[in-house]
Formats: structure tokens, C-alpha cells, sequence
């Protein structure tokens, strides 16, 4: 009996030189003996946190100030009429069966020509639907020339897109969580010179494809290039299930118009959003959607 517990104690000897932390007691001399040839366990490993996006707050005073909806305003108008554009867009994405649509949620958001307010449209979809209760929602500054989207959240310029798509980076490392609980922003990333090449790249589309089926509630909107300057937007829509193009009232020719559509008929969903639309005199537009403003621009209503 002597030689067990001999044993037992020059081998709880052995596993606290060895850095591993043994309890005391006598009844744990027992479970310690072993063969002296026994090799001495290694301590655990620390358990490694999962890599988490960067939180960032968003100027809600800012956005309110130039006419974006957020969380915290009051209803209004505009708000209003974002639910309605955005209710067929989520049937869509979240579509099920045999008529489900390929890539139903990611939506890419377009003009023919620059200035139209994509960008705002872009901004005010994904603000609307990040107040949706059973939907996330990720904007992706994919106007990799000409970016705007930081900008108009009052934040400033970060890796993001092209980032990803050269290997530099990890969705990780780019994605930005923010104040509003339902919405993350990828912004376009570092500036490239081959920045279509590596949109059509098959990194690009197994990014969207990853993307579009990690998080089944998750609507992913894309502030696009105009499609009649860039070729970055005719790339990016062939993996698009649903394009918005936004057309400024009384000032996009009806020939810009048909060209841009031409540009995008592989695509499966195109709907036309009328923008900057005047009210009549009894303040009610006569057609189209009507957002009042684009960003930075005065309204027109009365």
C-alpha cells in the first residue's frame, strides 16, 4: 500500500511541474497512478474567441438632416413610401419552391446616369428594412469609383470589397456592425486599378454566393455604378436576383433609360423607381414612387 501511495505522489509531483494545476485532497492520490512511463498530459489550450466585426455608430442626426429614414425619427412620408418599395423586394428575396429566384436577396440598386440619388435610394431601402422584424440587412458600397456610402453615414473611409476580393482581407475585418441592431455596412474598400476585373473575378462570385446563403434572413442591398458610365454595374448584375434602376423625374432621357435596361435583361426582377417626382397642388404625385429629394439635394415638396 505504502508503494502505491508513493507512487501516486511522486506522479502528482510530475503533473504540477508540468504546470497543471491538480486539487489537493486525499482521495486524489488514487486516480494519479500510472505507469512511470506515462507521458504527462499537456495543459489545455486557451479557448480562441471567434473574430467579430468592428461596431461603428452612425450620425442618426445626419441622416435625418439630409432625408434618410432612421430608427428614431417620427413617421413621415418618406418613410411610408419606402415600406411600400421594399415589400415586394423582401417577397421576393425570401421566396421558397420551385419559383424561388437565384440570388432573390441580393438587390442591386442602379441609375442610368450619375446623380439620379441611387446612392440615397440604396441607403433609405436598407434603413427601411433593417426596421423589419424578421429580416437583417447588409449595404454594400459596391460603387467602387466613385463610393459614397460612408460618407453619407458620417463615417470615415475603410477597408472593405475590393479588400476582400484581393485576399488582403477577412469578411471580418471589413464587415461593420452599427448602431442600428439589423444593419451591417461593407464599404468598397481600397481603391484599385482593375476594380472590374476583380468584380467579374470568381472570388466576386463566391462571395455573393457565400453572402447570399450564409444567413437565411439576410437581404443584401448594393449601391451600384450608374450602368451607362461604368462597366463595374453591367458586371455586378449578372449575379443580382433583383435590380432597382432610379430614373429622376423630368430630367433622365426615355433613350438613357432603354439603354440601361438593355444593359441588365439576364437579370430575373427589374423594377423602375421614379425619383424627385414634384407633387400637384394638392401635394399628391401623379405617378411613379415619389422620395421628394435625393441626398444633398433641396426638396421639391411642398
Amino acid at each position: 500500500m505504502s508503494s502505491l501511495i508513493e507512487q501516486a505522489a511522486k506522479r502528482l509531483e510530475q503533473l504540477r511541474n508540468a504546470g497543471i494545476d491538480v486539487p489537493a485532497g486525499g482521495g486524489d492520490a488514487a486516480v494519479l497512478v500510472g505507469h512511470p512511463g506515462d507521458a504527462v498530459p499537456a495543459p489545455a489550450e486557451p479557448a480562441v474567441p471567434a473574430p467579430s466585426s468592428r461596431r461603428v455608430d452612425i450620425d442618426m442626426g445626419l441622416l435625418e438632416a439630409n432625408g434618410i429614414v432612421t430608427p428614431t425619427a417620427p413617421r413621415s412620408r418618406i418613410a411610408d413610401e419606402y415600406r411600400v418599395i421594399k415589400r415586394p423586394l423582401i417577397s421576393n428575396a425570401m421566396s421558397r419552391g420551385a419559383a424561388a429566384l437565384q440570388h432573390g436577396n441580393l438587390i442591386m440598386v442602379t441609375s442610368a446616369l450619375a446623380g439620379e440619388g441611387k446612392s440615397f435610394t440604396a441607403l433609405n431601402l436598407a434603413m427601411s428594412i433593417a426596421a423589419e422584424l424578421d429580416h437583417t440587412v447588409m449595404l454594400v458600397d459596391a460603387d467602387v469609383a466613385r463610393p459614397s456610402v460612408l460618407r453619407m453615414l458620417g463615417l470615415p473611409d475603410s477597408a472593405g470589397l475590393l479588400d476582400l476580393l484581393e485576399g488582403k482581407a477577412d469578411m471580418a475585418d471589413v464587415l461593420l456592425r452599427t448602431n442600428v441592431d439589423k444593419l451591417t455596412v461593407l464599404p468598397s474598400g481600397t481603391p484599385h486599378p482593375r476594380a472590374t476585373e476583380l468584380l467579374a473575378s470568381e472570388a466576386m462570385r463566391l462571395l455573393l454566393d457565400d453572402i447570399s446563403k450564409r444567413y437565411p434572413d439576410r437581404i443584401v442591398i448594393f449601391d451600384s455604378p450608374p450602368l451607362n458610365l461604368t462597366t463595374e454595374a453591367r458586371v455586378l448584375a449578372a449575379q443580382m436576383g433583383q435590380i432597382i434602376l432610379v430614373v429622376q423625374a423630368d430630367r433622365t432621357l426615355q433613350a438613357d433609360v432603354q439603354h440601361a435596361l438593355s444593359t441588365v435583361e439576364a437579370c430575373p426582377v427589374k423594377m423602375m423607381l421614379l425619383n424627385r417626382v414634384r407633387p400637384d397642388r394638392h401635394g399628391s404625385y401623379g405617378y411613379g414612387y415619389g422620395y421628394g429629394y435625393g441626398y444633398g439635394h433641396e426638396s421639391h415638396a411642398a
